[in-house]
């Protein structure tokens, strides 16, 4: 019994690159989370800012973002719109808090933003493209 929808059972183009930034992505915030949950002193903030947070929180919130983001994109290898939406989420997420976290580590912050743009702007424009093949 033949169907006319076909299924596609891997993601591909875009998304698949989407995927390999959010895995990179949520594994460096992982990182930065645990860094800054076990040595929050290592953290200098390097301005005076409106606003000023507990550096061990903080650790937390990106740890659990990350955890978040891998599993997002080990999802998004399955093709599904679901985990697209939920990477397009992860990755606004993730952008918002990173500019949060600039005071403390501007270098790190602005990669992890730069990251979550291209992730964003993949999964958004690779939808229009994939839909033809």
């Amino acid at each position: 019994m033949a169907s006319n929808v076909s299924r596609k059972p891997f993601a591909t183009g875009w998304t698949t690159f989407a995927a390999c930034l959010m895995i990179f992505g949520g594994a460096m915030a992982v990182l930065e989370g645990i860094g800054a949950i076990v040595n929050d002193e290592r953290y200098v903030i390097t301005g005076n800012y409106v606003y000023k947070f507990n550096v061990t929180g903080w650790g937390w919130l990106h740890l659990i973002l990350g955890l978040l983001i891998v599993v997002a994109g080990f999802m998004l290898f399955t093709g599904a719109m679901w985990a697209r939406i939920l990477g397009v989420v992860a990755a606004g997420l993730n952008m918002i808090v990173n500019f949060l976290w600039l005071p403390y580590y501007p270098f790190w912050a602005i990669v992890l933003i730069a990251i979550d743009i291209f992730v964003i702007w993949a999964l958004t424009a690779g939808t229009h493209r994939e839909a033809h093949a």
